[in-house]
């Protein structure tokens, strides 16, 4: 398979047994292993991880068992030529952040979200990967009045710069999201994430990670967003996916709902080399009717359309563009762009 030099990676959670917010599993659960040769079937070439992925239960592990079993996973990866793209501390399902992690109003719960966070960078030191994802999930509000949103900033600053100190190699890429699982975010665009990095105590560790469901739930365009950390170097990954509206996150194949949009990401990441620089990571879920042997079909086809948008895109006439934009002939500029879309 052709993949014009991208790297490609996706989360274990991709594969996932159905459950939503108004029913139960619908398929099986499948082991990590499982899912790992599923990795390479697909031909993806690392994956992500939550700290809790690479190993279970941390909470209830001394450091010295920490250490032994995320080098165990990392043997794992090594032994189907994966790596690790980055890991992320899951600070949204515990017991201690029903309030929130880093921004809890509870100083206890955000003392454990620091030590939490400082463990998965060891995780990550371990599994061979500079990058940690910080998705602060619940960061943020039900009601604005019951957080002191300056004083949270401030808390959300005081924990990059803590990870920072803990592990100078590494580097720490903010994924912002506008709403859910909290009502309203204190971090919801790539502006906001780039802003608190740029105050930290090291700037130059401090990127994003654009996900396109949640720049279109925050009423942006994904491709926009991306643009907009490529100008300052840092786009650090990404999570590509689909969205059909303002509705839940609903993390649909890539370009499933929206191929123009889909192909405008595609076109910007594409322009700017990123395949030079980051892998192409997939947040993607199976629709909750897919039976369980063919639940990774939303994985299979979310790459394939990715490459085929990267050969339309290599494939544009740029000429004819430009003439086109010289012209300000936008009308015939969109054409342009449909009837290469559908292939005329």
């Amino acid at each position: 398979m052709e993949t014009y030099g991208y790297r490609f990676s996706f989360g274990p959670w991709n594969i996932h047994e159905g459950a939503d917010p108004f029913g139960p599993t619908v398929r099986p659960p499948r082991t990590f292993d499982d899912k790992l040769a599923v990795f390479s079937e697909l031909g993806f070439d690392a994956v992500q991880f939550h700290d809790d992925d690479a190993v279970p239960n941390l909470d209830d592990k001394s450091a010295k068992q920490i250490t032994d079993e995320a080098r165990a996973m990392k043997k794992k990866l090594e032994d189907r030529s994966l790596v690790a793209e980055f890991v992320a501390p899951r600070l949204w399902e515990g017991p201690l952040t029903i309030d929130g992690a880093y921004t809890s109003n509870d100083p206890k719960q955000r003392a454990y979200a620091i030590d939490r966070s400082k463990r998965a960078a060891d995780i990550g030191r371990e599994l061979g990967c500079d990058l940690m994802v910080l998705w602060l999930a619940r960061e943020g509000t039900y009601m604005r009045e019951s957080k002191d949103a300056v004083r949270a900033t401030h808390q959300l600053l005081e924990a990059v710069n803590a990870i920072l100190a803990h592990d100078p190699t590494m580097r720490i890429a903010i994924e912002p999201k506008p709403n859910e699982p909290m009502d309203l975010a204190y971090i919801p665009t790539m502006g906001h994430g780039l802003a608190l990095g740029m105050q930290s105590s090291d700037p130059a560790r401090v990127g994003v990670l654009m996900e396109t469901a949640h720049a279109i739930l925050a009423g942006l365009d994904p491709a926009d967003e991306i643009s907009f950390a490529l100008a300052f170097g840092k786009l650090w990954s990404v999570h590509l996916n689909d969205q059909n509206g303002l509705k839940y996150d609903q993390d649909r194949s890539f370009g499933s709902i929206d191929l123009r949009r889909a192909f405008n990401q595609v076109r910007v990441l594409e322009e700017n080399e990123y395949y030079k620089s980051g892998m192409i990571g997939l947040d993607v879920k199976a629709i909750r009717t897919q039976p369980a042997e063919i639940a990774t079909k939303h994985l299979r086809n979310s790459l394939s359309t990715f490459l085929r948008l990267v050969e339309l895109v290599r494939s544009l006439d740029r000429k004819r563009m430009a003439e086109l934009i010289a012209a300000r002939d936008y009308e015939e500029l969109d054409w342009l762009i449909v009837s290469h879309l559908m292939g005329s």
